[in-house]
């Protein structure tokens, strides 16, 4: 009975949800462990993208000769070049933007509960169905306007004091890519034979699937923030350049980031001028086809091999377990796992077909 595959799946299962119980127990004695994890997260994970970013230009300029040390010292040249660039065209305008939309954020605030206003008083020129979600829906505007206002203002002063945390990422940057050759090797030393074959191919397949989603996830929010900042400059909308920002960002998450993003690009508009959230809305559609019919079949191809229902899934999903971080991380943490998987599947494909040859 023990060698049947429902058996073993089942001992599995089982083992997997004791870990996960006895974790749950010593909960209080990690926490310590937990507390440096929560500290050295977000470093690391900004470390980490980096890393990906700038290993293409590390290993060419390794091609041409140059040092490990000259190499690392060029990459942290061109990194600081591009953010002074950035900051240079970018920032003053950004930030002027930024501290206009917080001194407009109470006109904001007042204009919706003023629309709210409006809709609830002439609601019975809507048909029926329209009432019910009309009065369902006004009773919350105010608490959502008021909190969307300080939740906008805690974002930017959460961004600022992020800056902070930036002083770590170098130094995980720096050993990243000076010793990255070196993690493959220490991990496959702790097993021997097919298994150390199995452990550095399974890791070569994590390092891939990492690689093509951070370095084409990114380079396509480039772009699409690139897309939706000239489409709202030439159509005049307010805080375009923030807006534009903002798509970049948003546009990280898989999915449901455009729809995220198009919110308070709509709300600006409709405030500016009415007829101009349906030029956003246009504006927002002419750039998602473009990002998912040219733009992203050619940068990213079919690296990760994903469903879109899968991606909603899993989205849903991991933002109700991690929250934002769930979101964001999830869809990358699925492809590992998958990956993981799939080397699993196949080597006991390899197992079974061997011992029936012997056979």
């Amino acid at each position: 009975m023990t060698n049947k595959r429902w058996f073993q799946i089942g001992v599995a299962i089982l083992l997997t949800l004791l870990i996960i119980f006895l974790f749950m127990k010593v909960q209080s004695i990690l926490s310590p462990l937990v507390i440096i994890g929560q500290t050295i997260f977000m470093p690391l994970l900004i470390g980490g993208v980096l890393f990906y970013l700038t290993r293409p230009l590390l290993k060419w300029l390794e091609s041409i000769k140059f040092p490990r040390w000259a190499s690392i010292l060029s990459v942290f040249v061109v990194i600081g070049l591009v953010g002074w660039g950035f900051y240079g065209l970018v920032g003053p305008p950004l930030t002027k933007q930024v501290n206009a939309l917080v001194e407009s954020t109470p006109e904001i605030i007042s204009e919706v509960q003023q629309f709210s206003k409006f809709l609830t008083e002439d609601q019975e020129r809507f048909p029926e169905f329209l009432q019910k979600t009309i009065t369902e829906v006004s009773g919350r505007v105010d608490t959502i306007a008021v909190g969307a206002g300080s939740l906008l203002i805690k974002f930017i002063q959460n961004v600022f004091q992020g800056v902070f945390l930036f002083v770590l990422v170098p130094f995980f940057l720096v050993y990243m890519l000076k010793d990255h050759e070196k993690f493959a090797p220490f991990i496959a030393s702790f097993f021997k034979g097919d298994k150390k074959t199995w452990i550095r191919k399974t890791l070569a397949d994590i390092d891939d699937v990492l690689r093509s989603y951070i370095q084409g996830q990114l380079f396509v929010s480039f772009l699409v923030g690139v897309m939706l900042f000239i489409g709202y400059y030439a159509i005049g909308l307010r805080y375009a350049l923030l807006l534009g920002v903002f798509g970049m960002m948003m546009n990280v998450i898989p999915f449901l980031g455009p729809y995220i993003a198009l919110v308070p690009a709509l709300v600006i508009a409709f405030i500016q001028e009415p007829k101009m959230a349906i030029y956003v809305a246009i504006i927002m559609l002419v750039s998602q086809q473009i990002e998912s019919n040219l733009i992203t079949p050619n940068v990213m191809g079919k690296s990760l091999d994903i469903h879109p229902l899968t991606v909603i899934t899993i989205i849903l999903a991991a933002g109700n377990i991690a929250g934002l971080w769930g979101i964001i991380l999830g869809v990358p943490t699925y492809a590992v796992i998958k990956a993981i998987l799939k080397n699993i599947y196949a080597h006991r494909v390899e197992i079974k077909e061997a011992a029936t040859e012997s056979v």
